[in-house]
């Protein structure tokens, strides 16, 4: 029984002058040149072996060409030479297998109208595929131009692997940083890299024609059914190319190269010697870039992934959830709250980045930590449903509240989803803004809640605010303007009259004054301000006013 003949195909994206550039030059490549394609070429055997690189062409009448190859030949013969019995076909294809020939091509001209039965058999039993030309063809103008397409793709590959060479060199040069030495070998293949620690997080990932999502969704796991290997070489049941990469002689992790996606009916396109060039400069770069970086890149990579939550740069959901899961932080059945520490003076938050890491990996507490700017430190602490998160701010606020004296910790909501992050955080940021230093927590907290925010926290984070600065002075500007000409106290008469909530008699007593002084100083005011004070509405507005003024004034 022998394979039904077929028409050589061209290859996917193939215009007739051979292979892509920098890639190798395959049967099917050759079968498609014009050249070739004149003689109507029919594949007899082996279609699954049309993807082999041609690396030369040989033309033979002999009957043992094989003593004369290397591998990876396609053989061109008339026929002429072939042996007349079975047996002697089998041992002519068997020394061709034998030696790793790409492809065998009979004319169908001279001596056979077709191919031989024993020779289709023989194909067939030895996977080389065979290929008949029902015309004649030049067999010396083929070898010339595949010859001339083997060399000029040499000629390249070798340009491309200098150009690859000058770039990593060129990234070195300038001390360039994992992200940037990933975003470029990523760039250069066309292929998803990802860079893993020693206990496989992902410290970086850079995809290609891939999302997040889809590279990192379960990388722990998938990363430890791919061995690790002591040089750059294809690994694990994904088919990674991997690489080691090193710091101070010890190996730190590995850089990993991933597959690119098949297509509907074709398998994904193996990994070629450009990609390996690329993988092991790759990690020659980052073996160096560790060296000048001091930063530990886990906590380059807690920073980044916290501030694309915070900012929402994530393309999706499922992109951050994948992200953050492969760097070790639990996301299934698991609560979030984010923590701020702002701290007086930058630099403060640096050494406490380093120092409540460590701290928070002591105790078990899964979190990402990382700066958000040059005085702000974020945590993202993350929970399980039934833990108390109380217990955990207080431990982590007193911890930061030692190594950063004067810094004040807020907290932001729950959220049981990372698209909630972002909030959370931003309430923890608005209740930073509107927390007064200095001013009193309840007793056993020292960190600050949304709670904690009444009228003078939203003032004073408004503070800046000119429409803030404008109420305050609209209302009691000619009262301030007439306390400074005459020398008079009015102001502290409308704040205890106001904090005795319109009650002279205790506005009296604050103020150690008769109650005729204060009722002559109250209708003082109430002609200056052209107001009401028996008004709850103008009492509350006035309140407001005052509150706003002693917040301006950084009482």
């Amino acid at each position: 029984m022998t394979e039904n003949h077929q028409t050589a195909p061209a290859p996917e994206g193939d215009d007739g002058d051979g292979a892509a550039p920098g890639r190798a030059l395959t049967v099917a490549d050759v079968l498609a040149l014009p050249v070739l394609a004149a003689g109507q070429p029919q594949v007899v055997t082996g279609v699954t072996g049309l993807d082999q690189p041609v690396r030369w062409v040989h033309i033979t009448e002999l009957t043992d060409p094989a003593s004369f190859l290397k591998g990876g030949e396609l053989v061109l013969t008339t026929g002429m030479p072939l042996p007349d019995d079975a047996a002697g076909i089998r041992r002519y294809v068997d020394e061709l297998a034998d030696v790793g020939a790409a492809a065998l091509v009979i004319e169908l001209v001279r001596r056979y109208h077709r191919p031989p039965d024993a020779l289709v058999h023989a194909c067939q039993a030895r996977g080389l595929p065979l290929v008949t030309l029902a015309e004649d063809v030049n067999f010396l103008e083929v070898t010339q131009v595949v010859h001339a397409l083997i060399l000029g793709n040499q000629a390249e590959v070798m340009r491309r692997t200098q150009r690859i060479h000058e770039a990593f060199t060129a990234l070195t040069l300038r001390g360039a940083g994992p992200e940037d030495v990933v975003r470029a070998a990523a760039e250069m293949s066309g292929r998803t890299i990802v860079l893993e620690n020693l206990v496989h997080q992902a410290v970086v990932c850079e995809p290609s024609g891939d999302t997040v999502e889809t590279a990192l969704t379960d990388w722990e796991q998938r990363s430890r059914a791919t061995p690790p290997a002591h040089r750059t070489a294809v690994s694990g049941p994904e088919v990674w190319l991997v690489a080691p990469v090193e710091y101070q002689g010890e190996r730190w992790g590995r850089v990993a190269m991933l597959p690119a996606r098949p297509g509907p009916t074709t398998p994904p396109p193996a990994f070629g010697p450009e990609d390996v060039t690329v993988l092991e400069r790759t990690a020659m770069a980052l073996t160096i870039a560790r060296l000048i970086h001091p930063t530990p890149w886990e906590r380059t990579a807690h920073r980044n992934v916290l501030r694309d939550l915070v900012e929402q740069r994530h393309r999706s959901p499922a992109d951050a959830d994948a992200r953050v899961a492969a760097l070790g932080l639990p996301t299934k059945d698991s609560r979030f709250i984010a923590v701020l520490t702002v701290a007086p003076h930058e630099g403060d938050t640096t050494k406490a980045e380093a120092l409540l890491s460590e701290d928070l990996r002591s105790r078990g507490t899964q979190a990402l930590i990382g700066l958000l700017a040059p005085t702000r430190l974020g945590i993202l602490l993350s929970l399980r449903p039934d833990q108390p998160w109380r217990p955990v701010v207080e431990h982590l606020s007193r911890t930061t509240l030692d190594l950063v004296p004067g810094a004040t910790v807020s907290v932001g909501g729950m959220t049981t989803d990372l698209p909630g992050v972002a909030r959370s955080f931003r309430e923890a940021i608005r209740v930073a803004e509107a927390t007064e230093p200095g001013r009193p927590l309840p007793a056993g907290r020292s960190y600050h809640e949304r709670s904690d925010i009444g009228l003078r926290h939203l003032l004073f984070a408004l503070r800046e605010d000119t429409r803030v600065q404008d109420y305050a002075e609209r209302q009691l500007g000619r009262l301030v303007d007439h306390d400074t000409s005459h020398g008079t106290d009015l102001l502290t008469t409308l704040r205890h009259y106001l904090d005795a909530a319109g009650n002279k008699t205790v506005a009296a007593r604050h103020g150690g004054l008769s109650r005729e002084t204060v009722y002559q100083r109250l209708r003082t005011i109430e002609r200056l301000l052209d107001c009401d004070l028996e008004s709850g509405e103008q009492r509350t507005e006035l309140h407001v006013a005052l509150t706003a003024l002693d917040v301006l004034r950084g009482r």
